[in-house]
């Protein structure tokens, strides 16, 4: 199961801890969504989710200051004593004495931020529905092109990070070379980044390793980019036939999401650069309503209808 750490995710959205004798290091996040406890301080603990990221807004915590300090004895012991990770409070609004002891005495860290509730909890989603989604890992290099994510695939030697550099240096941006790590944000998107290790390298067979960022600059790399496009390429193969159309769209799967794929046949003088720069702008004109191929097919069938009628 995907994990992220307490500590990165304090360091992310720089959290201040009110629980500083409480050791975060060991503690993991493993789910996206997360949780206002409401319910639970009134009450009711059926169906609650205590694994979640717990988030104490505004609402609970004018319910929390207005509870007797029997209730709140009931209350703090019965919500505090499930194994919650961590709790934030938003608006910088401090915990009740009471609440903080007992956080303290079950080993459970109380977090604070600035922001408004509801800004908080759709920026950490988002973040964390990017962080824990599946991921793997594929061979290949994945350039921002004309704002296309798009995936280069193919053996190795067949020139992929070649055609990379030369985007770069038509004004793409690199995201990674070699190794791409792919999320599956949703059921639509999938979005690659690079890892760690090899983040804005590029491998050239005869240099060496070159670092892109450094070379060409900042405006060059990009740290994330949503899948758009697929292009496979692979050994000219005169045997084979290769699609001249494009009139049907051929796909390849990641994680159980579709991605528009195209095969593109390697032989020397072939502008590898140009032809993915083609398909990332043919690509955005089918998702913006307009098709080469089906265009061309209308005028076809537009044309022998008129000479049928001609001929008549």
């Amino acid at each position: 199961m995907a994990s992220i750490s307490l500590s990165k995710i304090i360091d992310r959205f720089k959290l201040e801890n009110l629980t500083p004798e409480i050791d975060t290091k060991g503690i993991k996040i493993t789910q996206p969504d997360i949780n206002r406890p409401a319910l639970q301080l009134a009450g009711y603990f059926e169906h609650y989710e205590a694994t979640r990221l717990q988030i104490i807004g505004f609402v609970e915590y004018t319910y929390m200051s207005g509870l007797s300090e029997e209730r709140k004895e009931e209350i703090f012991e019965n919500l505090l004593s499930n194994p919650i990770p961590v709790i934030v409070f938003c608006r910088e609004l401090q915990p009740d004495p009471l609440f903080l002891k007992k956080a303290i005495e079950h080993g459970i860290p109380l977090l604070m931020t600035k922001k408004a509730t509801s800004a908080f909890m759709a920026e950490v989603i988002r973040w964390l529905n990017v962080q824990l989604a599946p991921c793997i890992s594929v061979h290949g290099v994945l350039v921002d092109v004309y704002g296309e994510g798009v995936l280069i695939t193919g053996e190795s030697g067949i020139g992929k990070s070649e055609a990379a550099l030369e985007l770069v240096k038509r004004g793409h941006r690199l995201v990674t070379d070699d190794v791409v790590e792919i999320r599956k944000v949703s059921d639509d998107t999938l979005v690659g980044s690079a890892p760690d290790i090899t983040k804005h390298f590029i491998e050239l067979r005869g240099i060496g390793i070159t670092d892109i960022k450094t070379m060409f600059g900042v405006s060059s790399v990009k740290e994330t980019s949503q899948i758009d496009l697929v292009i496979h390429l692979e050994d000219w193969s005169k045997e084979k036939e290769y699609d001249r159309l494009g009139l049907e769209e051929e796909y390849v799967d990641y994680l159980g999401n579709k991605v528009t794929s195209h095969t593109i046949p390697i032989r020397p003088g072939r502008n590898l650069a140009l032809i993915c720069e083609t398909a990332a702008v043919n690509h955005r004109q089918k998702k913006m309503g307009y098709n080469a191929a089906q265009e061309l097919y209308k005028r076809v069938q537009e044309s022998f209808t008129k000479r049928r009628e001609e001929e008549e």
